[in-house]
């Protein structure tokens, strides 16, 4: 795999190097021992998919706080997002800012999202399907969020918002 570093601190923007045949390719996509060695939290609790069906949908901003803290492992394995991390980290020299990437089943690129980091996406096609590796398991009592159009970030998206949860449209403006 290939890791690059992106503008946020700790989040890399992963790119698999496929070995092509006439079939078409294999590539790894997690590989414990390569994590590791590279210092990333390479021990998934639970892995969830996300199933979008209509362009334009937005789900997060989302993260968990301690003790529940996650690190996500991000890819799109069907149609294309247009994916953003929020650094909430008070310590980071990228405190509240945020980057976006689109991920997609072509590109098959995929984020490595540290702690302490918000996520959310943007579907740019009908039927996506997003991936989820996660390093912790799911508290509601410690799930939160930021608005995706919190005017403390903000986010500019590259559609329409077309369907939105109300939990992701009542968020409250972040007070750091």
């Amino acid at each position: 795999m290939i890791y690059n570093k992106t503008a946020i601190s700790d989040l890399s923007l992963l790119e698999i190097e496929p070995i092509e045949d006439n079939r078409g390719f294999f590539a790894r996509s997690w590989c414990k021992e390569e994590f590791r060695s590279k210092g990333l939290n390479c021990e998934p609790m639970q892995c969830g998919i996300s199933f979008n069906k209509i362009t334009g949908t937005v789900r997060g901003m989302h993260y968990q706080s301690a003790p529940f803290e996650e690190v996500k492992l991000v890819r799109c394995t069907k149609g294309a997002i247009y994916d953003v991390v929020l650094d909430l980290r008070k310590d980071s020299p990228t405190y509240k800012q945020h980057v976006g990437f689109e991920l997609s089943e072509l590109n098959h690129k995929m984020l490595y999202i540290p702690a302490g980091l918000a996520h959310g996406f943007q579907t740019l096609k009908d039927n996506t399907e997003v991936n989820y590796q996660i390093s912790q398991v799911y508290s509601g009592k410690h799930s939160h969020g930021v608005r995706w159009n919190d005017p403390s970030f903000s986010i500019t998206w590259p559609l329409p918002v077309t369907s939105i949860s109300d939990k992701d449209q009542d968020y409250e403006d972040y007070i750091a």
